[in-house]
């Protein structure tokens, strides 16, 4: 049976046969480690679970790919002598066989191939990776295809000899989907079995959200599992491409972290990486906003889990980076961040010189506030009045917005324009020019203003759009305009729907090089605890909690939250008389406010 831990993700993936290879995490070193290597040793935090084929997608014909259907059982893993009907692939001269498997759900890893009976040689196959259909038929190989395909941060695409009479295991990227291609003329091959090697770390969902509607649950469960995908080593931004820590894309996921895994040393130890790999004056990821952000986190990080230890490590960077920051402020008040790095709030607004001037002008305020409340916490008043009075300073020059929603919502969450005035902008034609990233500042602008209706009708148009385009993961970036006639990503596309992984996207992620699987994306999660469920953190660590629910047309929620101190269990209804009627259950030492 499945570790109740992992309920969720069964819950995502009700169809998929899972075997689980336990590992415990206190396992001791065989003894002729220990004696030869154990400093060389370090224990891998991520589990393993072999997944069996859901579905053949596509095959070549029945001539070449036999008994194709042998595949979607679950096995063993073992290559044994026999007579057994088995899956086999037939090259008939330059005709080249291949079939493409589904395994239900994106995954980080790998792909096992078991192979028996006959195969005398070593015969070579072609391995294309896909999050969607149309990925796995792209030919990448060493450079980018002109649909966007690429081997960059992660091998999608390359070949490989298999063992006769073996198991071989290859890969590590994110996918759905594979394509197997024998590639040598007049050859066979017999495969025994494939299965997707899954690596995951094992962590209780503490963190939980139920309402009346069903979209909206499944939205909540999705960023879930989206960022526990990029839960490895380190926390990543995309388990395909973007592989990297990127600090600015790390807030939207560190507040999901919060919310369903509660502390997670990976955030601390990925935050540190940043610093240790950016001396002043140097700025994260060669952008200004970057730093910022990670002044932000380290405020969000300490307010919901009280770390003070932690935070009192961060003190001379953070003291050193903002007095860095002040140096590019003007005596006006004005951000000066030209000619420093790439000036940037997100990809959709890139291009927009105005937007991006008022969201730095914005974000720097918040960045400096934060820093203030930050020193105040280390007991550094002169730093602390120091950089409330830059934040105040700054916040007297309020740039114009140029209709952006990215500029609008900082500017509204840094307090320098009119809540409402924002909601205007934000949502003019509803969820039309959205940002993955930054729509999780949008809808916190949103509910600011009090448009939480106006919010989960976004949150339902722009992410649920992505479920039912087959995603079950938020992807990098989406355009619900550009959108309109696309197949789903687990189909091959007919020419009369429109392919829109292969043919959209623009700036960093286009066509087929864009992530299906990006945390960036997750932001409807915590917003819809922290706003829905109505769940804000007063002190730090949550050890006070106020309880402030916004259900817009739901008729009731029920979740929980986790604390340093516990979690905390919250039902809310709406009653007869219409007025909210609310249940709490919390642990002891948390002062629960409503």
């Amino acid at each position: 049976m499945i570790d109740k831990k992992f309920r969720l993700l069964r819950k995502i993936i009700p169809a998929i046969l899972f075997t689980f290879v336990n590992s415990k995490s206190n396992a001791q070193l065989p003894p002729v480690l220990v004696k030869k290597i154990e400093n060389k040793v370090t224990v891998d935090v991520l589990k393993r679970y072999l997944i069996t084929p859901q579905r053949i997608v596509w095959k070549t014909n029945d001539t070449l790919v036999q008994n194709a259907e042998q595949l979607l059982e679950k096995g063993n893993g073992q290559a044994y002598f026999g007579n057994q009907t088995l899956c086999q692939l037939t090259n008939n001269n330059n005709i080249t066989s291949a079939i493409i498997l589904d395994f239900g759900v994106e995954i980080h890893g790998g792909i096992q191939i078991t192979t028996s009976d006959g195969n005398n040689k070593t015969p070579k196959v072609r391995i294309c990776f896909g999050e969607s259909v149309s990925e796995t038929f792209s030919n990448t190989m060493n450079l980018p295809s002109k649909d966007g395909a690429t081997n960059h941060h992660s091998m999608r695409d390359f070949d490989m000899a298999l063992p006769g009479y073996g198991t071989i295991e290859v890969g590590s990227t994110g996918f759905r989907f594979v394509r197997i291609e024998l590639l040598e003329p007049n050859t066979s091959i017999k495969i025994k079995e494939i299965k997707a090697v899954a690596l995951l770390r094992d962590l209780p969902y503490l963190g939980s959200f139920r309402c009346n509607d069903e979209k909206l649950n499944k939205i909540w469960e999705t960023a879930a599992y989206t960022v526990h995908l990029n839960m490895q080593e380190y926390l990543l931004d995309g388990i395909k491409r973007d592989r990297m820590v990127w600090a600015g894309d790390l807030h939207p996921e560190i507040m999901t972290i919060s919310t369903v895994f509660g502390y997670q040393e990976i955030v601390p130890k990925s935050l540190d990486f940043l610093k240790e790999t950016t001396p002043l004056p140097k700025f994260m990821n060669g952008i200004p906003s970057y730093s910022m952000w990670w002044v932000i986190m380290q405020y969000d990080w300490y307010q919901s889990h009280g770390k003070l230890d932690y935070l009192k490590q961060q003190e001379q960077y953070l003291e050193e980076l903002l007095d860095f920051l002040k140096t590019y402020v003007d005596d006006d008040g004005k951000e000066q961040l030209q000619n420093v790095g790439m000036r940037f709030l997100d990809w959709p607004s890139y291009k927009d010189e105005k937007a991006v001037h008022a969201g730095l002008q914005a974000l720097m305020v918040m960045t400096f506030e934060k820093g203030g409340l930050l020193m105040q916490v280390l007991g550094n008043k002169g730093k602390a009045t120091d950089f409330f009075s830059i934040a105040k300073k700054m916040k007297k020059y309020v740039p114009d917005s140029n209709n952006s929603k990215e500029a609008a919502s900082l500017l509204s969450l840094a307090g320098m324009i009119n809540p409402d005035n924002a909601e205007e902008i934000i949502n003019k034609n509803g969820a039309e020019n959205f940002s993955a990233y930054f729509g999780y500042y949008m809808l916190s602008a949103q509910a600011k203003a009090g448009a939480y209706s106006d919010a989960l009708n976004n949150i339902k148009s722009y992410w649920g759009r992505m479920l039912d385009l087959g995603a079950t993961t938020f992807w990098e970036e989406f355009d619900i305009k550009e959108a309109e006639g696309a197949a789903s990503i687990d189909e091959i596309v007919n020419a009369d729907k429109k392919d829109y992984h292969k043919n959209s996207g623009d700036h960093c992620y286009p066509g087929l090089r864009r992530s299906l699987c990006h945390g960036w994306s997750s932001g409807p999660l915590p917003w819809m605890t922290e706003n829905i469920l109505g769940v804000k953190i007063i002190e730090p660590g949550g050890k006070k909690i106020k309880i402030e629910p916004h259900l817009g047309d739901l008729k009731w929620v029920e979740g929980s939250f986790p604390t340093a101190y516990g979690v905390i269990y919250i039902k809310h209804k709406v009653g007869q008389n219409g007025k909210i009627e609310t249940e709490v259950k919390s642990p002891k030492g948390v002062i629960i406010v409503k």
